[in-house]
């Protein structure tokens, strides 16, 4: 599997029609070149029906945008993680706040994919849920109020204690996950100020809109892996 490891980004290109089809490829070609000039591990979420084109392309990690809780067969529009899986991703986002997931069917999930081979990312709204979520075992966690998503406020200014606090369950309970938060992240500061409060990296998404989508991506990358040398020498 390619290489996962904090500080990263996810940038997820949602349906946003900056990043279909070969604007995607686009897109993350340009992440693949930042991470690899920064040395920061990006992460592309392009739509599900370019992530075989997208995966092909590029040598960073690919998730997909969401998996269905079920197994292969006669399921007609649905995406079973194997379905992912063959198209090239190594991993997928779960119960992102445009694609809510009830309780029971984030635990088949995150078990479909831990028996496929591809990692789990669950997306958490509030830190009263961070508990219930992380027991089931994924294996990345991403807090993102889901009112700040999209309004270029991020959670590290608007809810920095809330942000201190899902991140301190979730390395408490389980000390593997890496642990992500999102909503409102749109500069090179929001990502430093979210890993000094406590994060292993960001989510973001309205980024890959911007006509500077490099310069802005690299002004994060720069900024993630400054920040997690600083913390830790801080200890």
């Amino acid at each position: 599997m390619k290489d996962i490891k904090p500080p990263l980004i996810l940038v997820n290109f949602k349906a946003y029609p900056e990043a279909m089809g070969e604007k995607a490829v686009e897109k993350a070609k340009v992440a693949e070149e930042v991470s690899r000039e920064e040395g920061v591990c990006i992460i592309v979420a392009p739509p599900l029906v370019d992530l075989a084109l997208v995966a092909s392309q590029v040598s960073i990690p690919v998730f997909s945008q969401h998996v269905d809780p079920v197994e292969p067969g006669r399921r007609t529009g649905h995406i079973p993680p194997e379905a992912v899986a063959a198209a090239g991703a190594v991993g997928t986002l779960l119960n992102h706040a445009e694609k809510r997931m009830d309780y029971m069917e984030i635990r088949i999930a995150i078990n479909r994919c831990r028996e496929v081979g591809i990692k789990s990312l669950v997306c958490c709204a509030r830190p009263g849920h961070c508990q219930m979520v992380i027991d089931l075992g994924p294996d990345m966690f991403a807090f993102e109020p889901p009112e700040l998503i999209g309004t270029g406020r991020s959670v590290a200014s608007e809810k920095p204690e809330s942000l201190r606090r899902a991140m301190s369950i979730a390395k408490r309970l389980k000390p593997d996950i890496i642990a992500l938060c999102g909503a409102g992240v749109s500069c090179g500061k929001d990502v430093r100020d979210a890993i000094m409060f406590g994060a292993e990296g960001v989510l973001v998404g309205s980024v890959v809109r911007k006509p500077n989508f490099k310069e802005i991506l690299a002004e994060m990358a720069k900024n993630a892996l400054e920040a997690w040398e600083e913390r830790a020498e801080a200890g």
